[in-house]
């Protein structure tokens, strides 16, 4: 049976990496003009560069910071349940937030998306509610 706690966990972990991708997205704008000429001085010239920049460090944290409630979370929760909810709804959150930043989102594919993948959400919930309790 599936708790409130648990639930929110979800959410939680959905909001931590769904909101953070479309800032991830724009922490490495300007990355594409790091050039090295050998490929380890180059893997090198990207990671300081990400890690030095405060747009991609904060939401990489918040984002990692997620994993690792996601990772308690599988250690209660049904793994059928939890893997499809917070992936979903890491889906919808990247899509909304994006969309709050002014990125297009898809149109009216995307938004009837949305509501069956709630749908989805929704009937995974409740299969997994115990019978007594309905």
């Amino acid at each position: 049976m599936v708790t409130v706690a648990e639930l929110l966990s979800l959410v939680l972990v959905s909001v931590l990496w769904g909101c953070t991708n479309p800032f991830l997205k724009r922490g490495t704008e300007g990355m594409e003009d790091v050039r090295k000429p050998s490929r380890l001085a180059q893997i090198l010239a990207d990671v300081k560069f990400l890690f030095l920049n405060i747009k991609y460090l904060v939401p990489f944290l918040l984002n990692q910071s997620g994993s690792l409630v996601y990772y308690y979370t599988l250690s209660t929760t049904e793994l059928s349940l939890a893997v499809p909810v917070a992936n979903s709804l890491t889906f919808l959150f990247t899509m909304l937030t994006g969309k709050l930043l002014g990125e297009e989102f898809g149109g009216i594919k995307a938004v009837v998306g949305m509501f069956l993948t709630m749908a989805g959400i929704t009937l995974c919930v409740i299969s997994s509610m115990d019978d007594r309790n309905i």
